[in-house]
């Protein structure tokens, strides 16, 4: 089969590039802008007809969550228009979609892992933003799968681990929100996760459009994560756990944002526990004190 990616450059477009030729089944094509304009039905519709696709997996999306409060315009023609495009096409050509969606469109309110079925609750225009484009794809007339992940990182790009590996370096202490719990995910687990789930999607039984949650396993708070990012990196500066109100952002954080992931697990993903996941990454970026 051949699975077009969207949002090739990013972090999950990456790393699915990175896993591709263990899946040597599916013929990827990896693309980006501006050659694959997610909100350009007649790019895509190209796309699909010269390539012969029949699975589009799309992991393009506006993901500045801060900067969005100032660019709701743009936030909503990449997380909505684009979803919905991509959707539309996928219907009329009657292939299938697999959209990335994210724990943002949840309040944060709970304190409860976060089933597929909970109530969604988004607070700022990223979240609002994902969770329109989520339904969307739901009305389309597509095969489709939304799988939301939480806290993305790899080796690749711009990511929570690669910067605070930086900042060890620069700075002679840190502040960091201690009251923002949830569970990171390596980008690689994820793009494995997604393939299991496109092979689920060629069974003729499954549903129209199904919502799965993938992150790793456990549950910790920002300040846990890079305590746990510095011991393993060898770097030694202090860290001061703070509240969120001593550290004001554009948009608010889900205070809780743990995912449950019964569904993905049951569906046959592999979900390693977060700190394994770090260490495979810190291994790769050669960020392990030796």
């Amino acid at each position: 089969m051949k699975i077009l990616v969207t949002g090739g450059n990013g972090q999950l477009g990456r790393s699915l590039h990175k896993i591709s030729n263990d899946y040597p089944q599916y013929d990827f094509l990896f693309t980006d802008m501006p050659e694959a304009d997610i909100t350009d039905k007649a790019c895509i519709t190209d796309l699909v007809r010269q390539h012969g696709i029949g699975l589009i997996i799309n992991c393009a999306a506006y993901t500045a969550v801060d900067k969005a409060e100032s660019e709701p315009e743009l936030a909503e023609r990449i997380n909505v228009l684009g979803p919905m495009t991509l959707a539309e096409v996928a219907a009329e050509h009657e292939i299938r979609l697999i959209h990335i969606s994210t724990d943002y469109v949840f309040g944060g309110e709970s304190c409860h892992p976060l089933h597929e079925n909970t109530a969604t609750a988004p607070t700022g225009v990223y979240g609002r933003t994902k969770l329109a484009g989520e339904k969307a794809v739901q009305r389309a007339e597509c095969k489709a799968a939304i799988i939301r992940t939480a806290w993305l990182y790899s080796e690749f790009g711009n990511n929570f681990v690669k910067t605070m590996l930086r900042l060890g370096t620069e700075r002679d202490s840190l502040n960091v929100v201690y009251d923002q719990l949830g569970t990171p995910t390596y980008a690689t687990d994820l793009a494995r996760a997604i393939l299991v789930i496109a092979e689920q999607m060629q069974n003729p039984t499954t549903q129209r459009c199904e919502i799965y949650h993938y992150s790793n396993d456990g549950a910790i708070s920002w300040y846990d994560f890079t305590q746990t990012i510095f011991e393993a990196a060898g770097i030694t500066i202090p860290v001061h756990a703070i509240e969120s109100a001593l550290y004001p952002t554009p948009a608010q954080r889900p205070a809780y944002s743990v995912l449950a992931k019964d569904k993905i697990k049951a569906a046959g993903a592999t979900v390693p526990y977060w700190k394994t996941s770090l260490l495979e990454c810190l291994a790769i970026l050669g960020a392990l004190k030796k």
